[in-house]
């Protein structure tokens, strides 16, 4: 397996969070969006995203999850994010 979906950066500056799998393995992914002073754009540069992932049946709220990381919230982010979901499946 090459690639996951992930979603585009403008999904996560909207604030949403987003689930996947492959087989068993399964992730989530959240946001923490800054924005900037003018309360409107977001700082990509001061956001990042959450990953996690878990192997089992279950759903995030009733599984043991086996690791977390954190990315830049930034094209660079998103592809660091992808290979490291991939290393762990």
């Amino acid at each position: 397996m090459s690639e996951l979906y992930i979603p585009t950066l403008h999904t996560f500056a909207m604030n949403n969070v987003f689930t996947g799998s492959a087989g068993l393995f399964r992730f989530r992914i959240q946001p923490k969006v800054v924005k900037k002073p003018n309360g409107k754009e977001v700082d990509f540069e001061a956001s990042s995203i959450l990953a996690e992932y878990w192997h089992g049946l279950y759903c995030y709220e009733k599984s043991d999850l086996e690791g977390a990381e954190t990315f830049a919230m930034s094209e660079e982010g998103r592809e660091a994010l992808n290979t490291w979901l991939i290393s762990k499946i």
